[in-house]
């Protein structure tokens, strides 16, 4: 992806009220979980509920905001060291590795997959479902795929990292507990992702996953909206 190429797109989301300031944007991350055992890669993506105001009906990945209890919970292995340094860059110590421990816990509240391992800790809040399984979040698994933040003429906002993972770190492809705010759930390669009603940012997080396989070096962007511009400007983290 050029860093000079403007993306222009139309903003998604229930827009700014007339004469406010804009929304400081809510941190989150979401992850892309890619399968490798057919002809064709295929990525996890989940359908919301028709009901939301944020994105309705919408094909997603699995993903959400930080929860001040992913700051504390427990994990069986830690981020890679380049993982680590590119989210220390831009972010306070730690916060990285919350954002994280949010994408597995997510996948977890609304797919029902765990992306861990074995292992045995006390868990409180949103995550003592997650550690009654007895198992741990395998942060080792995740690679860092791109950032975006959501435009400020819309009334609620995101700073969202995306994350990828491979399917084989799951501790299985059978889907558990309930599904939370996603009706459904599929393995789709990325040419059937594209025919589905994506947000537009996802569409653009699609491309950069299939770039990426054959160019996994590429620079990873960071997606902000500029509204003189008229559309999100990327340049590299």
């Amino acid at each position: 992806m050029s860093e000079s190429a403007t993306i222009v797109h139309k903003p998604e989301g229930p827009p700014r009220i007339a004469g406010q300031r804009a929304v400081r944007p809510k941190n989150a991350a979401t992850v892309m979980i890619i399968r490798r055992d057919a002809k064709k890669p295929r990525v996890l993506m989940g359908r919301r509920h028709g009901g939301h105001s944020f994105m309705p009906d919408r094909w997603v990945f699995p993903g959400g905001r930080i929860d001040r209890a992913d700051y504390r919970a427990p994990y069986a292995t830690d981020l890679r060291t380049d993982v680590h340094g590119l989210f220390d860059k831009y972010l306070p110590v730690g916060k990285g590795r919350a954002l994280a421990l949010a994408a597995v816990r997510e996948t977890w509240e609304e797919a029902g997959l765990l992306l861990a391992r074995p292992g045995e800790a006390r868990g409180t809040g949103p995550w003592k479902d997650f550690v009654a399984q007895g198992m741990l979040p395998d942060l080792d698994a995740m690679d860092v795929v791109a950032r975006a933040i959501t435009p400020p003429s819309v009334g609620k906002r995101f700073d969202t990292w995306f994350l990828t993972a491979d399917a084989e770190r799951l501790t299985s492809l059978d889907r558990q507990g309930d599904c939370g705010e996603l009706d459904e759930i599929a393995w789709v390669d990325f040419d059937e992702a594209m025919a589905l009603p994506l947000p537009a940012v996802t569409r653009i997080m699609i491309k950069e996953a299939v770039a990426r396989m054959d160019d996994p070096n590429r620079p990873k962007p960071f997606l902000r909206y500029k509204t003189n511009e008229g559309g999100m400007r990327p340049v590299a983290l």
